[in-house]
């Protein structure tokens, strides 16, 4: 017994280093290309090449951390009025499902590594290109195991969990394209079945895109094709290496400095605390890209402070999970990025377009605490020149931070994902040397697999999602759908009001990344119809998604403040629905009004 513990932890162990040194590398390497630039001699060759295909591996060994650590996007919403002997049945069932999934993507993946193989394309110009892709079906494989771990605490839920990939290779080799035609309808109402109530997302989208494949006897390696495609993309390397950045403040003593800094700015005015912790979550939500890391994270910080300034509980509460994704507009938020490179629209544009309509729904959430503070009869703090100089001083490094962001992306003199390096490098030094909250030794590996598991679960998703998208294209759905609406909708205010409606949807059923694979496609068509420009679509898109966190019964927020607060979620729906309220108001103006949008971005 003990000996198989060891073994377990030796696994996890050797997971942890490859993960860490794969993220140390990805932002070791756009430095030296910096480096031998601004040297004027010859850099690595090949480092291009290098960064791309780690963080194909960073994306794949996350999702493993991410099953290792039961933490793949899910909704769970679906059962939670059952009973716990239900709910533990419900798992096993929901857990076949995704190992079924995961081992049908699993032989994809080796279809995919044995087609490189027989004619292999060198990276870098000396690393075979199966070697780099092998970790696809290896990942499936062991995100299938530790599923079927996580299903039942009993080895005979397991045993039954562990006959999906049994079932899926059965499927495969038994049941032939025509007689899958009949099964479709059925296939693709329990996939939805298992979504709602439990099966991981990745699982959903990847067994919808497998069936449509297997139906229409195209090659189920097509997927993990498309997923090469994407992940091995020269602008995705910036999203683990921001999020590590993020992790590494989020860690540190950030959000202390931070805190201490806005109260300091803003504390004299009516709700000044409010104002400071609304700021705080914006800026933090803005470099991790995840709304849930700074409920998560913050949550626990911040919700004290603002009780003990005076501020009702069910405000606060509501506050700290709407403010957990207003960052969601601004540079270098992670979703834009997405947006970015789904869409084919410019990222430095694209941030620039979401700078006043990301401020407005920050300003209204601000005004909302300033009301709040007046109502309470909150005494404001005096200003005081001293403390406020203080607390700029001790933040220094960190206020510093966004500015060097900004440079980098707009500037030009660095790619998006040199700046993305340059930003991790300054907050290790700033966190570890400076301010010396983190230990190199000791808190660093913990940052780097927390920084995988959250790029893994969303990269994972990426992956399969390409293969529905690339599916949906060959199909000519996003051009029917256009030649619907263009049949259909007349009007183009009620074309954005319909538009606005579907997104919140939208954004109450998916995370925002699935939903930028899946929806993007099809939307953009659309805004072709009624000439909408698309850098307007593209921020009305993200807003609406942001407000999509918020929105009853499943929005993602909802269930992440009542975890991380321990409060029932029907109480968090009457916490959160003022503030929806007003962002919902913000969002129509944004997608009403273009220029909101259009005007920095000078079109």
């Amino acid at each position: 017994m003990n000996r198989g513990i060891g073994r377990v932890r030796q696994l996890h162990g050797f997971e942890n280093w490859l993960v860490s040194v794969g993220l140390f590398l990805m932002a070791f390497f756009p430095l030296i290309e910096i480096g031998s630039r601004v040297m004027g001699i010859a850099g690595l060759a090949g480092t291009t090449d290098y960064v791309r295909h780690l963080t194909l591996w960073i994306g794949f060994l996350g999702a493993v951390l991410t099953a290792r650590e039961d933490r793949h996007l899910s909704l769970h919403a679906g059962v939670d009025f059952l009973p716990e002997r239900l709910k533990r049945i419900v798992k096993i069932g929901s857990t076949v499902i995704a190992t079924a999934v995961c081992g049908a993507l699993a032989w994809a993946g080796l279809e995919f590594v044995r087609s490189e193989y027989s004619s292999p394309v060198l990276i870098a110009g000396w690393i075979p290109q199966w070697v780099a892709i092998v970790i696809m079906p290896i990942s499936f494989g062991l995100v299938a195991l530790r599923l079927i771990w996580h299903s039942s605490e009993h080895w005979s839920g397991r045993i039954i969990a562990a006959m999906g990939p049994i079932l899926a290779v059965a499927i495969g080799l038994l049941v032939t394209p025509m007689q899958a035609a009949n099964l479709l309808i059925p296939g693709l109402v329990l996939l939805i079945i298992a979504g709602i109530v439990g099966s991981p997302i990745f699982s959903i989208i990847g067994g919808i895109a497998l069936l449509l494949f297997f139906v229409e006897g195209i090659s189920v390696a097509a997927i993990p094709v498309e997923a090469y495609r994407i992940v091995a993309s020269p602008i995705l390397p910036s999203v683990p290496l921001f999020t590590l950045a993020g992790y590494i403040l989020a860690e540190g003593g950030a959000s202390r400095r931070f805190i201490r800094l806005f109260r300091a700015l803003l504390g004299w005015m009516p709700g000044g605390v409010a104002v400071a912790a609304a700021c705080v979550c914006t800026f933090f939500t803005t470099f991790t890209g995840a709304s849930g890391v700074t409920i998560l994270a913050l949550g626990g910080i911040l919700l004290p402070v603002l009780i003990q300034n005076g501020f009702k509980k069910r405000f606060s509460i509501g506050l700290l999970t709407t403010t957990g994704s207003l960052g969601l507009l601004f540079p270098p938020c992670l979703p834009v990025i997405f947006y970015g490179v789904i869409s084919h629209s410019p990222i430095d544009k694209l941030f620039l377009a979401g700078i006043i309509p990301g401020m407005l729904l920050l300003i209204v959430i601000s005004l909302f605490g300033v009301q709040q503070g007046l109502r309470s009869s909150i005494k404001p703090t005096p200003f005081e020149w001293r403390e406020a100089c203080s607390a700029l001083w001790e933040s220094k490094w960190e206020v510093a931070l966004p500015f060097v962001a900004l440079f980098g992306i707009f500037s030009g003199l660095t790619t998006l994902v040199e700046t993305s390096a340059i930003i991790v490098i300054y907050a290790l030094i700033a966190e570890c040397f400076i301010y010396k909250d983190l230990r190199i030794k000791t808190d660093l590996i913990p940052v780097f697999i927390e920084t995988a598991t959250l790029v893994g679960g969303i990269l994972i998703i990426l992956s399969v999602a390409m293969g529905l998208t690339n599916y949906m294209v060959d199909a000519q759905i996003p051009l029917r759908a256009a030649d619907w609406v263009r049949a259909n909708i007349e009007s183009r205010i009620v074309f954005l009001l319909i538009l606005n409606l579907f997104l919140l949807v939208v954004g109450c059923l998916m995370d925002i990344f699935s939903a930028i694979m899946v929806v993007v496609p099809l939307i953009v068509p659309m805004g072709e119809v009624f000439n909408i420009h698309p850098l307007h679509l593209g921020i009305i898109f993200l807003a609406n998604l942001e407000l999509g966190y918020l929105t009853p019964p499943v929005g993602l927020n909802l269930f992440l403040s009542s975890f991380r607060f321990n409060r029932p979620i029907i109480k968090v729906y009457r916490d959160t629905i003022p503030f929806f309220l007003l962002l919902l108001v913000v969002v129509l103006l944004i997608t009403y009004v273009p220029s909101l949008t259009l005007f920095i971005a000078g079109k």
